[in-house]
């Protein structure tokens, strides 16, 4: 499975006074297994994007070849692709609507025809891996929860359809910091469980470089950057002109490094920053 998109361009309203150009000639690769942070400021067409990918918007010019099958070719069947490309957008607690928990998670695996017994049990393996106990919760209103559980209920409806790719809009927005660790830790155990692609965006930089094996920067609805955490985040200036920032980690290097601390400025999380503060303290010795 991989995600090939080639010139992707769209315009909203063409020919009308409210035409926008919201994407022009995107193009990456994504391959099977990747977890994958869209970045970019407010407007900058990542949500567009993100609504290509599963044929919710069809694109002006361009190709998206997905396991092999370019979506944007006439004919090819919608539905199809939505049961393996499967789209969590921002805030999709305010999509639950069911009377108890089990039965909304149930709600996309029944549509696809699946038996009962197959919908049920899909549901409780898609209630347990978003870190929720089935037995205590499978019967109670979804608007009975606190905001994070709603989160992980909602997410758990499309994991529940066992989409190859997941693609999730600012899954963490609104929660506090209590849920929204919660929020990533459920992201890595679906991938550790499911394995297939994760496609997420955030506006969180952390978040992204502990997530991610790809990072795709857009501005302008252009994807200006393509490349790894460290490869992305090691270009601060560029990424300053763009109206982004580095993660606060690596913010932190930067600074000792510009105050004469010999220590690397590509460092992305805590546990790398105490191995690199200690190697340059040892050396200073």
């Amino acid at each position: 499975m991989s995600i090939q998109v080639r010139n992707l361009s769209h315009i909203y309203s063409p020919g009308m006074p409210e035409e926008h150009q919201a994407l022009t000639n995107v193009n990456f690769d994504v391959y099977d297994g990747e977890v994958v942070g869209i970045i970019g400021h407010t407007g900058s067409g990542k949500s567009t994007l993100l609504q290509h990918l599963n044929g919710l918007l069809k694109a002006t010019e361009g190709s998206i070849v997905i396991g092999g099958v370019d979506i944007t070719e006439p004919g090819v069947s919608m539905r199809d692709i939505r049961r393996r490309v499967g789209l969590v957008f921002q805030y999709p607690e305010y999509q639950l609507f069911e009377e108890t928990v089990a039965k909304d998670v149930a709600f996309g695996p029944k549509n696809l025809g699946l038996s009962q017994e197959e919908t049920e049990q899909r549901a409780e393996e898609a209630i347990e891996l978003v870190g929720l106990d089935y037995e205590a919760i499978k019967d109670r209103s979804p608007f009975d929860l606190s905001g994070g559980q709603k989160r992980r209920v909602a997410i758990a409806g499309v994991i529940a359809m066992k989409p190859q790719v997941l693609i999730l809009d600012e899954p963490t927005a609104g929660l506090d910091p209590g849920a929204h660790k919660d929020i990533l830790k459920m992201i890595r155990q679906v991938h550790e469980s499911q394995g297939g692609i994760i496609i997420f965006v955030s506006h969180n930089m952390a978040d992204v470089a502990q997530l991610s094996d790809k990072v795709i920067v857009m501005s302008e609805g252009k994807a200006v950057m393509v490349g790894t955490p460290k490869e992305v985040f090691s270009q601060k200036d560029r990424l300053a002109g763009l109206g982004l920032g580095v993660p606060p980690v690596t913010e932190l290097m930067y600074s000792l490094r510009e105050r004469g601390a010999d220590v690397a400025e590509t460092v992305l999380s805590l546990k790398e920053a105490e191995e690199e503060i200690y190697n340059y303290l040892q050396r200073k010795k």
